[in-house]
């Protein structure tokens, strides 16, 4: 659902208000990343360049889906990917070192 703003305050009001439930999407979403690392046998499993462009294909057609562009979704999911990928790398070591 679209808000017809009338003044650019409203704007930044209602992107404030869209970032808080995107934060706590990117907490959800990182408390999966570091379950994963667990069924995870090496750094290749980790970086799963292939499980990346399944992804970002469905991204893609999701943003076609809802109107979004795809080409900001694709750039904003690569940089997201590669952030959770560095902590997914990092918890994935601690678990070697740890068991």
């Amino acid at each position: 659902m679209t808000v017809a703003c009338t003044t650019l305050e409203e704007v930044r009001e209602n992107i404030d208000r869209l970032d808080q439930h995107i934060v706590t999407l990117l907490a959800e979403r990182s408390q999966f990343v570091s379950q994963a690392a667990h069924f995870k046998k090496d750094t290749d499993d980790v970086k799963a360049p292939q499980r990346v462009e399944q992804v970002i294909a469905k991204v893609r057609a999701l943003s076609e889906v809802v109107g979004a562009n795809p080409e900001v979704t694709e750039q904003v999911y690569r940089a997201m990917i590669a952030a959770f990928i560095q902590q997914e790398l990092a918890e994935h070591a601690a678990l070697g070192t740890a068991g």
